[in-house]
């Protein structure tokens, strides 16, 4: 659903992310991109991600929000520098630096996920992403991560 992700444009030393690293042959391979001004990461959760049945694994779900708050800062980041996904240049690269998330209702088994965000810059190396999931038209977790810039001691 999403042409190009942000996450297609992080450098190979920085995408093996569980959540969101395309590297990562094991992991979500979460992908977030823009949808006018909000950012958006869809996500259909498979049969081990239960929690019960019928329900999905909370820790799944701020996994969601997790990747999904660090994808929506670095999108931002980068068109703040005149980029766009797919436009050749490697994406910054941000990490979390708090994540909050409640949890509104059940998310059922079986729908894709919807995480929908918006960000604000409160200070030019830290961002703040508001999250949204949604399991069809239901909004079942908000969260919140504080995004910062990845600090040159990640660097080998």
């Amino acid at each position: 659903m999403i042409k190009h992700a942000i996450q297609d444009d992080y450098a190979e030393d920085y995408a093996w992310c569980y959540g969101c690293g395309r590297l990562n042959e094991a992991g979500l391979h979460l992908r977030t991109g823009w949808s006018g001004d909000k950012t958006v990461t869809w996500y259909t959760p498979r049969a081990e991600h239960k929690a019960i049945p019928g329900f999905i694994y909370g820790g799944l779900i701020a996994s969601l929000v997790d990747c999904h708050g660090t994808g929506s800062a670095a999108l931002y980041v980068h068109r703040k520098n005149g980029h766009e996904p797919g436009d050749g240049v490697d994406a910054p690269r941000l990490v979390t630096g708090s994540l909050t998330v409640n949890f509104l209702a059940p998310t059922p088994e079986g729908v894709p996920l919807k995480a929908v965000g918006m960000v604000e810059e409160i200070h030019p190396k830290k961002f703040k992403v508001m999250t949204h999931v949604y399991a069809e038209d239901v909004c079942c977790v908000e969260g919140e991560v504080i995004a910062v810039m990845m600090p040159d001691t990640f660097n080998k």
